[in-house]
């Protein structure tokens, strides 16, 4: 259970991350030049003029202290989308007078079409274009080209022959997309019973002989304070969209940003760069963040009961929230995609994606199923023979206990579909994703264990315990 009733009122902090900002004009701090551009090789701004480099300041206001965190403190970049709000917004050049049109769905920034200075958007406006903060590119696109090259020259056997004709990196796209940063100030509490192993040992004689196991069973609580640093969610609806017809789970694997390097909003490091405006509140990621923090506080809790050899199963996991901060932020990534267009007609959309800050990349390469099919089939064949032939002969000079040796070799008959499975997640990483529940930064403080014995086990057959639930991951996109 989380307890996250955090009142919208009146606790609600609204934090101006731009506070100050103006649209339009984007001036070199030197010279005073107007059109600046983005260095990818040091990540910071450029003065096409005097080529002098800056980096926009960090955005203020934002609590980072998270052990006090209290309440709901949102970013105004993070505040809920105006349904009425327009897309088309106009902006006055200051240099020569002209206003200037854009449309958000499509740039955060323009050039006036009279005297050709740049203007961007600097100000968060209720249409959910302009987010608190943006983690600039930090991976040029040859770097990231060299990296989907070395994924897919790994997939090349079983590639499905007209995706490698076609393939090929110059059509990679930089694509910012939207993020959800969530920090939160909580206290967990897990109770339960685990188990201890004492003893193992081998009962009985001949046919019959087995081995079974002693235990001690305590009741096992834990409390502690918990903080969250940076827990993300992937701000726009098609992207957290898991369709069969889909590969966005590619997109969440290459996860994690470094997102403490952001630097408050300015468009001018959206300049040759893709970007996908946001479409969803927080209230339509609140639920998936809270499963989320749940499972990084089980794996937490499962960092202090190690003793418990054979397992914990939690009867009681509560976590009280005691405070939630939200910052929307923009995201770097270098993204190949391929549509697949199949004989039933259906198009599939595979996707190649590189963390533009880490080179981590993950991916979907098309499937030869015919070929795939062929050498699991052989594999199948051969891996039959071979176990029937090390099961029959271990089966001869092996007894008791010891007959499940004999029984390992039947693996060997269902070589041809583990061979299948093997090559189909290697392709298509259907079940890649992003660790959030050990992988996300925390901070654990004021834990207090309480372990009292309840019991004991006797010759029992397995040996680990049942329903053990203490590295259960609820949320697995």
């Amino acid at each position: 259970m989380i307890n996250s009733d955090i009142p919208d009122t009146p606790e609600i902090k609204i934090v101006k991350t731009n506070e100050g900002a103006k649209d339009g004009q984007n001036k070199c701090p030197k010279c005073g030049a107007t059109d600046i551009g983005f260095n990818i090789e040091s990540s910071l701004l450029r003065c096409n003029f005097c080529r002098f480099e800056f980096e926009t300041e960090r955005a203020a206001g934002l609590d980072t202290d998270l052990s006090q965190l209290e309440g709901k403190v949102v970013g105004t970049g993070a505040m809920d989308i105006s349904a009425d709000a327009d897309d088309v917004i106009t902006l006055k050049c200051t240099s020569c007078g002209a206003e200037v049109v854009i449309d958000t769905n499509e740039s955060m920034g323009a050039r006036c079409h009279w005297c050709r200075n740049t203007l961007s958007i600097a100000q968060q406006i209720p249409n959910g274009s302009v987010p608190d903060m943006v983690l600039p590119f930090g991976i040029a696109k040859n770097t990231a080209q060299a990296e989907i090259e070395k994924f897919v020259k790994a997939r090349q056997f079983f590639a499905l022959p007209k995706f490698k004709e076609e393939f090929c990196t110059e059509n990679i796209m930089g694509v910012y997309l939207p993020y959800m940063i969530v920090d939160i100030n909580s206290h967990a509490t897990f109770c339960g019973q685990g188990e201890r192993q004492t003893r193992k040992y081998t009962v009985g004689s001949g046919n019959s002989q087995r081995t079974v196991y002693d235990a001690d069973v305590y009741e096992v609580e834990r409390q502690f304070d918990l903080t969250i640093d940076g827990l993300t969610i992937v701000s726009s609806s098609g992207k957290l969209n898991n369709a069969s017809d889909r590969t966005n789970n590619i997109v969440n694997a290459i996860k994690p940003f470094d997102h403490e390097n952001s630097i408050r909003w300015d468009a001018n490091y959206l300049r040759g760069f893709a970007s996908e405006k946001r479409d969803t509140n927080i209230g339509d990621l609140k639920g998936a963040v809270e499963v989320k923090a749940k499972d990084i506080a089980r794996h937490s809790a499962a960092r202090t009961i190690s003793e418990y050899d054979r397992g914990v199963k939690w009867d009681k996991e509560e976590m009280d929230l005691k405070g939630k901060q939200w910052k929307a932020a923009y995201m770097p990534i270098w993204l190949y995609s391929y549509y697949q267009k199949k004989n039933d007609g259906r198009d599939f959309l595979h996707y190649i994606a590189v963390n533009a800050r880490t080179s981590k990349t993950m991916g979907s390469v098309p499937i030869n199923k015919g070929r795939l099919f062929l050498c699991s089939l052989i594999a199948q064949i051969i891996g039959s023979i071979i176990g029937i032939f090390l099961t029959v002969s271990l089966l001869a000079t092996l007894s008791g206990d010891d007959t499940f040796i004999a029984l390992l070799p039947l693996a060997l008959l269902s070589s041809g579909f583990l061979y299948w499975g093997y090559f189909y997640n290697k392709y298509r990483n259907k079940s890649a994703r992003f660790e959030h529940e050990k992988d996300t930064k925390t901070t654990m403080n004021e834990m207090v264990k309480s372990d009292k014995i309840c019991g004991r086990l006797v010759g029992v057959r397995n040996d680990k315990m049942k329903d053990a639930n203490h590295l259960d991951v609820k949320y697995k996109k």
